[in-house]
């Protein structure tokens, strides 16, 4: 199985979210990537798309629902928000979806610092393999894995994906 191009699925994402905000009519979206794939891919957004404003960061470390069982990743960072992300239009960035644990782990973090207007979803790869309802409303690609694959992103400079 290859991979998609890194390039083409940023180009991609990109027209996406430009006709997202257009349809939304959102001016000033804050960009929040979830540590540490989607932070770069929120970065890559934020210069192509010229957006001035911070970046949002997230490190959902905490909020995971199987924290109990794996114990803490040694290397949390934090999360970096705005003061207020209250009635704010948010784009939240992930590399890859898979069961929608992740997501809703960051949506649970989200609103503990406050109510945003929307929260949109753009997620590089979509893998499929669903244990919640959560979907990507901008998707750069779809695929599909054999039982036990893993796509992985690495970064930051350059981006690369890859499979294992």
């Amino acid at each position: 199985m290859s991979l998609p191009d890194i390039d083409q699925l940023l180009d991609s994402l990109e027209q996406q979210l430009r006709e997202h905000l257009n349809h939304h009519q959102i001016e000033q979206p804050l960009l929040v990537g979830i540590r540490t794939g989607g932070v770069w891919i929120a970065e890559q957004l934020q210069q192509r798309l010229q957006l001035e404003g911070e970046l949002g960061i997230l490190d959902i470390s905490f909020y995971r629902d199987d924290f109990t069982r794996h114990g803490l990743h040694p290397q949390v960072k934090g999360s970096e928000l705005p003061d207020s992300i209250e009635d704010r239009s948010i784009i939240l960035i992930d590399d890859v979806i898979k069961s929608g644990r992740t997501i809703r782990a960051a949506m649970n973090e989200l609103f503990d610092y406050g109510r945003p207007a929307r929260i949109s979803l753009l997620t590089l790869l979509d893998v499929g393999q669903r244990e919640l309802p959560i979907q990507p409303d901008i998707c750069g690609h779809r695929l599909s894995l054999n039982d036990g694959q893993i796509v992985k992103l690495s970064g930051p400079q350059p981006l690369t994906l890859s499979l294992s």
